[in-house]
């Protein structure tokens, strides 16, 4: 089946939702742009195109429900976001499981997956452990494990586990949620260098509003390495917000991110290697990188505003990594959540479903022009090379 024209997707959604206001027209040119991305360079087969079309409908049909609620009851949107601790740090440097290890404290609100999925009706308080929607996205979980079963060596995932919120910036269409799913050279250089990211910031905002609204936390812990590309827009709609960057060896983070990334456009495209990927992924990875330099610099974010984490420290010692968080953000741990991080941390240490085995070579890249073009990131966080596989 031929993926949908953009209006197609836009009656599709309105169909199926009994809903027609969009709002705003911001979102408009990414949706264009991520349809003649996928037509044109994202080399899809007949699962691809199926799955981004209901991709791009799942999106517009959310956005669809959530401007619907925001309307119903403005009271929604007149509810403060406390200002947010965001995770910041790029892809494969271990924020997956520091956030769901912070995710342990009841008063850390963090997005879980089933209600990023399907965030209308907003979720509740008294239903969130019960809610029929964790049992839906937790199905169409297991289904993508079972088509790829490597993945479950390389990234866990779990309907009540966090998710990354520039999952829900998929509603703006401008959002690297879209990226780590299918081939879009094009669409990737707009939205990371001429995409206007301020409405994708505010349309967060409103996200977070609805999923706060009838089930609240003390403080939101946000994640995702997508942030680097846009920290002016970030800081700008939220600046108050505490960061946490972690650190890694590019080479490591490069190399893992690829591998990941080859077996999730696989399941859309039959033209896919490693790579193809890494040459797809390496510049913008560094360049995020480049640029988290650059804004401790020009004080996009304010000194003292942000707590860097080091990998291999975090990994040897979670607790101490917890703990310099808490003391960051200036929350209280107690003996109590500190036993339940120590136990989720034991209970999904990395390699209980295998190893992710990944190879330099398979990259196709050379690490000494990497880590050259990475040199003012790694002095300036005094990153630590590591052995690369």
């Amino acid at each position: 089946m031929p993926l949908p024209s953009v209006d197609e997707l836009l009656t599709t959604a309105q169909a199926r939702t009994g809903l027609d206001d969009f709002g705003p027209p911001t979102y408009r040119e990414g949706l264009e742009r991520l349809v003649d991305g996928l037509r044109t360079e994202g080399d899809l087969n007949e699962v691809g195109e199926l799955v981004a079309g209901e991709t791009l409908v799942g999106h517009l049909g959310n956005r669809l429900q959530v401007l619907d609620w925001h309307r119903r009851h403005p009271e929604i949107g007149e509810r403060p976001v406390t200002p947010p601790v965001v995770m910041i740090g790029m892809g494969r440097t271990g924020t997956t499981i520091l956030h769901d290890l912070l995710g342990q404290d009841p008063a850390n609100r963090i997005p879980h997956t089933w209600e990023v999925d399907q965030p209308c009706p907003p979720p509740e308080a008294a239903t969130a452990l019960t809610d029929p929607r964790i049992a839906e996205s937790q199905a169409r979980i297991e289904l993508a494990y079972e088509m790829r079963p490597v993945m479950r060596t390389m990234h866990p995932m779990g309907a009540q586990l966090g998710q990354e919120c520039i999952v829900f910036m998929g509603g703006e269409f401008k959002s690297g949620i879209f990226l780590s799913m299918f081939n879009l050279p094009s669409y990737m250089h707009w939205l990371n260098h001429d995409a206007d990211m301020g409405p994708a910031y505010a349309w967060h905002r409103q996200f977070l509003q609805l999923l706060q609204w009838r089930n609240p936390g003390e403080r939101w812990i946000l994640k995702s390495g997508a942030h680097l590309w846009a920290l002016p827009a970030l800081m700008a709609e939220y600046p108050d917000a505490i960061l946490v960057q972690t650190h890694r060896d590019p080479r490591r983070i490069i190399a893992s991110l690829t591998s990941l990334f080859a077996v999730v456009h696989a399941s859309s495209s039959d033209d896919v290697t490693v790579a193809k990927v890494a040459q797809a992924w390496a510049e913008p990875v560094l360049d995020a990188l480049d640029r988290s330099v650059t804004a401790r610099e020009d004080g996009t974010i304010p000194e003292g505003r942000v707590l860097d984490v080091q990998y291999s420290e975090f990994l040897d010692d979670p607790i101490r990594t917890i703990r310099a968080i808490y003391d960051h953000v200036g929350g209280d741990l107690t003996p109590e959540v500190e036993a339940r991080v120590l136990s989720f941390f034991s209970e999904n240490e990395a390699g209980k479903f295998g190893r992710h085995g990944y190879t330099w070579i398979d990259t196709g890249l050379d690490a000494g022009e990497v880590m050259e073009r990475a040199q003012r990131y790694c002095d300036y966080f005094d990153v630590q090379e590591e052995p690369v596989p």
